[in-house]
């Protein structure tokens, strides 16, 4: 769902929302800390450490917004395509600027929205040591405050049907930390600005790991 500008419907996200919470604590046993520092109005960019496939859907069925993601194009096959569509999310083509996938995303937040993104790039060790520019661009541009999550469990033990996926019913800790703006306030976009902005992130995002660790015992 789409609305008549082209962004990423607020209706489809809270559909996947709705969609998100009835899977992820039918099947796990999430343990949400912190979700009052989440603004509730107004647009906010969600980052989160990426070390499993469950990241995405788990913040989706946690978080006490609606979140519009920036999803991988491979990932839109077959009837996943029309879903994750139909849910609000947002393909992007990572090898390229993908100049509609940044429409879509600057929609979402002109429109009030929330916006996922995986600063890593990609799915690894999920500590916030590799950051790509594309969250301080999202968040310099839009003036949007940046929420770090930190989803720690869900790589910790393996399903015994399957790899891919925690054990049924297992904890996965899912912790909210405080906003903050990436920007220095004075709206610049060169790339010094960003580049001083993702440093900023980059800091804001590893305390806020290292913090939920020693909360969550994780």
């Amino acid at each position: 769902m789409t609305d008549s500008g082209g962004a990423p419907s607020e209706a489809g996200a809270a559909v996947g929302r709705r969609i998100g919470i009835g899977l992820m604590y039918g099947l796990w046993r999430p343990r949400v800390l912190g979700a009052w520092r989440v603004p509730s109005a107004g647009p906010v960019i969600f980052a989160v450490n990426h070390s499993h496939g469950i990241d995405g859907p788990m913040l989706m069925g946690t978080a006490p917004r609606p979140v519009h993601f920036l999803i991988k194009k491979e990932a839109f096959k077959g009837p996943l395509d029309p879903f994750l569509r139909g849910i609000g999310q947002v393909k992007v083509d990572r090898s390229t600027a993908d100049r509609k996938a940044i429409t879509d995303a600057l929609g979402v937040l002109q429109q009030g929205g929330a916006l996922g993104i995986f600063p890593e790039g990609t799915r690894g060790e999920g500590d916030f040591a590799s950051l790509r520019a594309g969250l301080a661009y999202f968040a310099v541009r839009s003036g949007a405050p940046v929420v770090p999550v930190a989803v720690l469990g869900s790589t910790e033990r393996h399903s015994r049907l399957t790899s891919a996926v925690p054990p049924l019913r297992s904890r996965v800790d899912v912790v909210f930390g405080d906003a903050f703006e990436a920007g220095d306030g004075s709206g610049r976009r060169t790339r010094k600005a960003l580049d001083e902005a993702t440093v900023r992130i980059q800091e804001r995002l590893t305390a806020h790991l290292a913090q939920a660790r020693r909360l969550t015992g994780r």
